[in-house]
C-alpha cells in the first residue's frame, strides 16, 4: 500500500522466453533490514554470472529479477504472486525477514520452487520451499551451550523486534536455557525500525544479566549497539546476535563492539580453501569498493547456487520434479561441503567475536 492508502501499481515484466530462466530475488531495499540489500545483491549476481559462465541452466541463460523485501510484507507477497501469474518468473530466493516468508511462501503455494536463504526460527516445511539459513539447533542452542561452559554466562536477558523471528527464536533460546540451569531474567520487543532503546536499556541493567540476546535487525541493532556502549554497559555485559553482521559493525562504530559475539554458517574471515577462492571472485568482479561481504550477502549465493543445481538435477524447474531429487544433494560452496536434508542445507556454523570492526572467528561450533 502506498502513503495514502492505495494500492501498489505493479508493473510486470514479459516472460523473458524459452532460453532465459528468470528468478526473483526478494532482498530487502529499504526499512531497517535495507542496510544489507547492497550485499544480498552482490552476491546473487555474482552467483548468476558463474552460472552462466557455465553454460547456464539446462542450457538458458539465468537472469535475476529483483524485488524489494524491504517493504511491507503483503505488498512484497503481492508482487511476487503477480510476477507468478504472469510467468515472469520461475523461481524465487533471497534473504528477507521471516515476516516476509511469511506472506511469500502462502501466495507462492508451490507453483515455483523458493528458496529462502535467512537464518530462520525453523519449523518450515510448505511445498517448494527450500531453506540454506541457519535454524536454532546448529546455531542457538550450541552457542547457549558455549556461554555456559566457556565462560560461565547463564544469566540472559532477551531484546528483540517484534515480529516472527525474535520471538519464536526467543522462546526456543528459553528451552535451551532452562535444559542447561540457565535463567532468562527479563525479556522484551520493539517495533521495527526502533532507534530509542532507553527504555529497554534501562531494564537490561536493572535485570542483573550476565549477556544479551539481541534478536534486532540491521538499522535497530545499530542504534542499539551505539547506545548500549554510550552508557558503558558493554564494561559487563555480553552481547550475542544470531543474526549481525559487517555492514552493521561498520554503522555500530569499533567503539561499539566490544564484547559482542555472533555465529554463522560463513565468515569472511575463515580462511578455509572455498571461502578463499568465493572472496576472491567476489573482488575481482566488483572491485575493492565491493558491498560488504558477508553471511547474509553470501546466503544469496548460495539460493541462487542450490536452486540451480536443483533444477539441473531434476532437468526440470516443475516444483514436484525438483523436490524429489532434493534430498542427500551435496555440493561444495563457500561454506564448505553443504547437504539438503528435508529442504534445509545442512552446514557447518562457528562462532565469532568482534574484533573492533571485523569478526574473531573462535571455534566451530
Amino acid at each position: 500500500m502506498t502513503a495514502g492508502g492505495e494500492a501498489e501499481r505493479l508493473t510486470v515484466p514479459p516472460s523473458a522466453g524459452p532460453d532465459v530462466l528468470t528468478m526473483a530475488l526478494v532482498v530487502p531495499l529499504q526499512g531497517p533490514a535495507g542496510i544489507f540489500g547492497p550485499s544480498c545483491e552482490s552476491c546473487a549476481d555474482l552467483a548468476a554470472a558463474e552460472i552462466n559462465e557455465e553454460g547456464g541452466v539446462l542450457g538458458r541463460e539465468l537472469r535475476l529479477l529483483p524485488v524489494d523485501g524491504g517493504r511491507a510484507p503483503d505488498v512484497v507477497a503481492t508482487e511476487v504472486d503477480a510476477l507468478i501469474r504472469a510467468g515472469a518468473v520461475e523461481a524465487v530466493t533471497g534473504w528477507h525477514i521471516s515476516a516476509v516468508r511469511e506472506a511469500v511462501a502462502p501466495r507462492i503455494g508451490g507453483r515455483v520452487p523458493y528458496a529462502y536463504t535467512a537464518l530462520y526460527e525453523g519449523g518450515e516445511h510448505r511445498p517448494g520451499v527450500f531453506l540454506t539459513g541457519e535454524t536454532p539447533d546448529l546455531q542457538l542452542g550450541p552457542t547457549l551451550d558455549w556461554f555456559a561452559g566457556t565462560v560461565g554466562v547463564r544469566r540472559w536477558t532477551i531484546v528483540g523486534d517484534d515480529y516472527i523471528w525474535p520471538r519464536r527464536s526467543a522462546h526456543i533460546a528459553k528451552e535451551y536455557l532452562r535444559a542447561i540451569g540457565g535463567t532468562v531474567c527479563d525479556e522484551m520487543y520493539v517495533p521495527l525500525g526502533t532507534s530509542d532503546f532507553a527504555g529497554p536499556l534501562g531494564r537490561i541493567e536493572a535485570s542483573g544479566c550476565e549477556a544479551v540476546l539481541m534478536l534486532l535487525i540491521g538499522d535497530d541493532a545499530v542504534c542499539f549497539n551505539r547506545q548500549f556502549s554510550a552508557r558503558g554497559m558493554d564494561r559487563d555485559i555480553l552481547r550475542f546476535s544470531s543474526l549481525i553482521d559487517e555492514n552493521v559493525l561498520l554503522a555500530s562504530g569499533a567503539n561499539n563492539t566490544r564484547g559482542l559475539l555472533t555465529s554463522a554458517g560463513y565468515f569472511e574471515e575463515l580462511a578455509t580453501t572455498p571461502g578463499l577462492d568465493f572472496a576472491a571472485a567476489y573482488f575481482s568482479r566488483f572491485g575493492p569498493d565491493a558491498p560488504v561481504l558477508n553471511s547474509l550477502g553470501e546466503s544469496c549465493y548460495e539460493g541462487v547456487r542450490l536452486l540451480s543445481a536443483l533444477i539441473r538435477r531434476a532437468h526440470s524447474a516443475e516444483v514436484g520434479s525438483v523436490t524429489s531429487v532434493s534430498e542427500g544433494l551435496a555440493y561444495e560452496s563457500p561454506r564448505g561441503t553443504v547437504v539438503v536434508r528435508d529442504r534445509h542445507l545442512k552446514q557447518r556454523v562457528f562462532l565469532a567475536v568482534a574484533d573492533g570492526l571485523r569478526w574473531d572467528v573462535i571455534q566451530e561450533l
